[in-house]
C-alpha cells in the first residue's frame, strides 16, 4: 500500500499533467468513470489508485504511458489480478442505485439463499447509515449501502406479510440517507432516483409523513440541478397536501417537522431565484413551525426544529447577498445540539458572507473550522468553493497559507 508521501506525490503528477494539457477535473473524471471528487481525491493525495486498470484509464486521458504516470507500476501487458482499492466517495453507492434493485429477488429460490436478518438488526444498520450521513463519512456510507440495500430490497419482496410494512419503512430511510448525501456531494441526478425510490418505499410502508420526508429529498435535488421550477411544485404541492387534509398529522410534532422543512426548502428556492421577499416570508412561516413545536428535533432525519431555521436564514441571506444579515443572525446561533453536517453548514456559511464583505481572515477562519467537522462537504460544495475561490482573487499575492492550502485541498482554481 502507498505510504501518504508516495500518494501526494502521485497525486500532484497527476494534476501537474491534467493542468499541463488543459484537463478540467470534470474531463478527466469523464474520461476515467470516476466522479470530479474522486479525481480531486487522487491530486490531493486522499484516494489511493492501486489498480492497474485504473491507472492505465489515467495515462490514456493524459496522454501518457503508465511508467511515466507511476515509475513503480510493473511493466506488463496482462493485467494482474485486480487489488481492491478503497471506497471511492459515492461512486459505489451510485453503481448500487443504477438499475433494476432486486433482480434477484424475482427469480424463483434467489431469495431462500439471501442471509436472514432481524428487523432490529436491519433497524440498527438503518441508524449508523444516517449516522455516516450526518457525520459526511461518504466513503463509509457507500461502502456499506449496497448489501444492505440488496437484503431489504429482497426482504421485502419475500418476507411474510406482517413484517413488509417495517421493512418497507426502512428501506424508505435507506434511500432517504443516500438523496441527502448525494445532494451533499452535488451528484443530484443520483439524489433524485433515490427521493424517487424513498416515497415509493415509504408509500408502500403504509405510513404518510414519510412520503412528505422523501418529497423533501426530492425537492432537494430539484434544486441542486437547477431545476427551481420543479423544486418548488414539488415543496408546494406538498405544502398544500399538508395544510388542507393533514389535519391528524399536524397535530404531532413529526407533521410539523415535515412542514417546516418543506417552508426551509421553498425559501431556499425563492432564494436562489432572487425573489427576496418571498424567501424571507417562507423563513417566517418555518418560524412559527419551529414555535409549535419548541425544540429541535430530528423526525426522519430532518433536524428541524428553531436552531435549523435560523441555520436556514443565515443561508438565505448569504444566497440574496444580504452578508450583514447572515452574520447578526449567526451570531446568535447555539448549533452545538445539532449533527457534525449542520454546524459545518453554518459555519461554510458564515465564511461565505464573510468573503462577501472582503473578510479574508475571518471567512477562511471559518471555512477551516467547517472544513474539520465534514471535509468532503465544504471541499465538494460547490457555492464553498465558489467563496473559497473568490477568496483567493481578493488576497492575489498576500493569500495567506491556509487560504492556498483551502484552495488546494478543494481543487477550488481548477
Amino acid at each position: 500500500m502507498a505510504s501518504d508521501d508516495e500518494r501526494k506525490a502521485f497525486g500532484a503528477r497527476v494534476a501537474a499533467l491534467r493542468k499541463q494539457r488543459g484537463i478540467k477535473q470534470t474531463e478527466l473524471a469523464t474520461a476515467v468513470g470516476r466522479t470530479p471528487s474522486w479525481v480531486s481525491q487522487v491530486e490531493r493525495g486522499v484516494q489511493p489508485v492501486s489498480r492497474l486498470d485504473v491507472l492505465q484509464l489515467l495515462a490514456d486521458a493524459l496522454g501518457v504511458s503508465v511508467q511515466a504516470l507511476n515509475p513503480d507500476a510493473p511493466v506488463t501487458s496482462v493485467p494482474p489480478p485486480a487489488v481492491p482499492e478503497g471506497p471511492n466517495d459515492l461512486d459505489t453507492a451510485r453503481l448500487t442505485i443504477s438499475g433494476h434493485p432486486a433482480l434477484g429477488a424475482l427469480l424463483a429460490g434467489r431469495a431462500a439463499t439471501a442471509e436472514p436478518s432481524t428487523l432490529a438488526d436491519l433497524s440498527g444498520q438503518v441508524d449508523e447509515l444516517w449516522e455516516l450521513t450526518h457525520t459526511a463519512r461518504f466513503a463509509e456510507l457507500s461502502a456499506q449501502v449496497g448489501p444492505l440495500v440488496d437484503r431489504l430490497e429482497a426482504a421485502v419482496r419475500t418476507a411474510p406479510n406482517a413484517d413488509r410494512p417495517a421493512l418497507h419503512a426502512l428501506l424508505a430511510r435507506v434511500y432517504q440517507a443516500l438523496a441527502a448525501a448525494f445532494v451533499r456531494q452535488d451528484e443530484a441526478d443520483a439524489a433524485w432516483i433515490a427521493a424517487d425510490r424513498a416515497i415509493r418505499a415509504a408509500e408502500q410502508s403504509g405510513d404518510v409523513l414519510p412520503v412528505f420526508a422523501g418529497i423533501y429529498r426530492l425537492a432537494q435535488a430539484f434544486v441542486r440541478l437547477k431545476r427551481l421550477d420543479q423544486a418548488e411544485h414539488a415543496a408546494a404541492t406538498a405544502i398544500r397536501a399538508l395544510e388542507s387534509h393533514g389535519d391528524a398529522e399536524l397535530s404531532v410534532p413529526e407533521g410539523l417537522s415535515v412542514l417546516g422543512s418543506l417552508r426551509l426548502i421553498l425559501a431556499l428556492v425563492h432564494a436562489r431565484s432572487g425573489n427576496r421577499d418571498q424567501a424571507r416570508a417562507e423563513i417566517s412561516e418555518a418560524r412559527s413551525v419551529a414555535r409549535r413545536i419548541g425544540a429541535d428535533r430530528n423526525d426522519f432525519n430532518l433536524e428541524f426544529g428553531p436552531t435549523n431555521v435560523e441555520i436556514q436564514a443565515v443561508s438565505t441571506a448569504v444566497d440574496l447577498g444580504d452578508a450583514g444579515e447572515a452574520l447578526d443572525i449567526g451570531a446568535r446561533i447555539n448549533a452545538e445540539v445539532l449533527s457534525p453536517e449542520r454546524r459545518s453548514r453554518l459555519l461554510m456559511d458564515l465564511g461565505r458572507a464573510h468573503a462577501q464583505r472582503r473578510h479574508v481572515g475571518e471567512a477562511v477562519e471559518h471555512l477551516l473550522r467547517a472544513e474539520e467537522l465534514a471535509p468532503e462537504t465544504v471541499r465538494s460544495h460547490t457555492a464553498s468553493r465558489a467563496a473559497i475561490r473568490e477568496l483567493t482573487l481578493i488576497a492575489g499575492r498576500t493569500a495567506p497559507p491556509e487560504l492556498v492550502g483551502l484552495a488546494e485541498r478543494s481543487a477550488a482554481l481548477d
